[in-house]
């Protein structure tokens, strides 16, 4: 079940995604930045917490997620460090999945070369 519960929370996040590359002027790269954005304002006001808690990797894996994973480690490390937590819980939070998004566009990067249009 929560295979099924995963795919339809993901579904609709990315549905939410694709309606809005349809439907509205905005470049791929600002509904990214919004959809960060939105995970930490669905995180900060309590909202999004249930939508995991349900969904599961459905709800973790895209760019909503990101924003969950940040707002997350960084009142983590507010509750650790006090005030500098600000600053290096966002970072340590997201660092693996950073690292092995950079890594694996290198090995991509390096396997099919890129070419200039003509």
């Amino acid at each position: 079940m929560s295979y099924l519960t995963a795919f339809i929370t993901g579904g609709i996040i990315c549905s939410i995604g694709q309606i809005l590359i349809d439907k509205t002027k905005l470049t791929p790269a600002r509904i990214l930045v919004l959809f960060i954005v939105s995970g930490v304002i669905l995180t900060a006001i309590g909202l999004y917490e249930p939508i995991v808690k349900f969904g599961g990797a459905g709800a973790t894996v895209p760019l909503t997620g990101f924003g969950y994973a940040l707002v997350n480690g960084v009142i983590k490390e507010i509750n650790n460090y006090g005030f500098l937590g600000i600053f290096t819980g966002g970072i340590k939070a997201t660092a693996a999945g950073v690292g092995a998004a950079i890594f694996f566009s290198l090995i991509v990067g390096l396997i099919f070369r890129a070419h200039a249009k003509a």
